[in-house]
């Protein structure tokens, strides 16, 4: 009996071809797996790339404070032997947050580059100024006489102090009072790097005022905590893509293609720690975690759009295999599994042209000279797999639509998966109805025909 279909590849029935097609996308996998480690290790050389301009012009800024340090003599005593009574002292210290905290400047943002990254980096013009009530030790039933309100500091929290570009000046209740280096004695507030002025509570003094500008660089973002009873920071940048993040969003905003404003009003109940403790009472996580401010990002980030591209790979690779598989069927005709594997080559190379285009050019102009190579490419390879300049036409289209369709989920985040629920479902439909007189058990080709040389 002869066998119905002769030559190298062959198969019992259409069904078990589909089962091979998909197989032949589980092995392009590998490549695609290798392309996603290729996208990571990029990924990691623009981070590296970030640090090194960060570590020499100014790293993220944190600004946080100011806070109002006061020491006191804490006393206590023991019963030591024979029942004498032992006095014993140390000096503890107490921090007070302001009632009013303003924030008010301007982050020019620029970029700077290290080989072909570049970084987002900035220059910050901050006013701060606002007003302590007079602290109060009665709570902790500490005594006036053993609070050294001489040695009371003002302390300000930098996260990079080194980034700081002039000697601010402190207007201290109407008088000029000079920062010095570091923060300190609160072991939170020692563990940050900034400044601190001694300024002295006097005893007749019951507001206390304060302001201070701070000029500084910094990169990628700027953040505040919110230290007053009622915390406003109003920033203007001309950086147009802004990202605002932290435990409070900006009540009021405006972005456009200049730039951007943005106003934060903060009462102090959103918080998780009070206007004042004892040192060692507040724990820094808690305090942390009330940071909100602003990152500057890049418009399109050319690596994240990569990985995103490619875990649509198999996907994509997978409807372009359906697609030549649906022309053998409805055109009788046989694709060798070596020209599926090629085929399927051109589609991972894409990914790779992309991410190396785009680190020179941009995400967009990079997307569509990958794409157009790509698609140059499958067309000619298919006039001869497909035969006919029509099949192979076709079948470009088809690659066509799929990149297509494949930036708009790319540049739609919000609407991806809508966008992408809704193709998948017209896909799927197409699919069914081209196939839907298909005979499953029937051999790839007709009795007596032959193979495609």
């Amino acid at each position: 009996m002869q066998n119905p279909v002769q030559g190298s590849w062959f198969h019992p029935s259409q069904a078990w071809r589909l089962l091979l097609v998909i197989f032949l996308v589980l092995v392009l996998l590998v490549p695609i797996l290798m392309i996603g480690g290729v996208i990571a290790e990029r990924r990691m050389r623009r981070q590296e790339a970030i640090e090194d301009v960060s570590a020499k012009w100014g790293r993220r800024q944190v600004i946080t404070g100011p806070a109002l340090v006061i020491p006191y003599t804490h006393r206590w005593t023991e019963t030591g032997d024979h029942g004498k009574t032992i006095t014993h002292t140390e000096l503890r210290y107490a921090t007070f947050l302001p009632e009013r905290l303003a924030i008010r400047g301007r982050v020019a943002g620029e970029s700077r580059s290290r080989g072909i990254y570049t970084v987002p980096v900035y220059r910050a013009s901050l006013a701060l100024e606002g007003a302590f009530a007079r602290p109060s030790f009665r709570e902790w039933n500490i005594g006036e006489p053993d609070v050294d309100w001489g040695k009371a500091r003002l302390v300000v929290g930098i996260s990079d102090v080194r980034a700081v570009q002039e000697q601010p000046a402190l207007r201290w209740n109407g008088r000029r009072v000079g920062f010095l280096p570091g923060t300190g004695p609160d072991p939170y507030l020692d563990s940050l790097s900034g400044i601190h002025a001694v300024v002295g509570v006097g005893a007749k003094e019951e507001s206390l005022e304060f302001s201070f500008p701070v000029e500084l660089n910094g990169s990628v973002g700027a953040y505040f905590t919110p230290f007053g009873g009622q915390t406003s920071v109003e920033l203007s940048s001309n950086w147009e893509s802004p990202s605002f993040q932290g435990n409070w969003l900006p009540s009021r905003r405006d972005v456009s293609s200049h730039g951007f404003t943005a106003t934060w009003s903060i009462p102090f109940l959103g918080r998780n720690y009070p206007q004042a403790w004892l040192a060692g009472s507040v724990e820094p996580r808690v305090i942390e975690a009330s940071r909100f401010g602003v990152d500057l990002i890049a418009p399109v980030d050319e690596h994240r759009m990569a990985e995103r591209s490619v875990k649509f790979a198999g996907l994509f690779i997978l409807l372009t295999f359906a697609s030549i598989w649906l022309t053998e069927v409805l055109a009788r005709l046989r694709v060798h599994p070596i020209q599926y594997l090629l085929l399927g080559a051109a589609l991972c190379l894409f990914y790779l042209l992309e991410l190396s285009l785009a680190e020179h050019l941009g995400f967009s102009p990079a997307y569509a000279l990958a794409s157009l190579a790509i698609v140059g490419m499958v067309a000619a390879y298919s006039i001869s797999v497909l035969r006919t300049v029509w099949r192979a036409g076709t079948l470009a289209a088809v690659v066509v639509a799929l990149y297509g369709y494949l930036y708009v989920l790319l540049t739609n985040e919000d609407y991806a998966l809508l966008v992408g629920s809704i193709g998948l479902f017209l896909i799927l439909a197409v699919i069914m109805f081209l196939t839907r007189r298909v005979d499953w058990y029937a051999s790839p080709l007709p009795e007596g025909s032959s193979e495609p040389r």
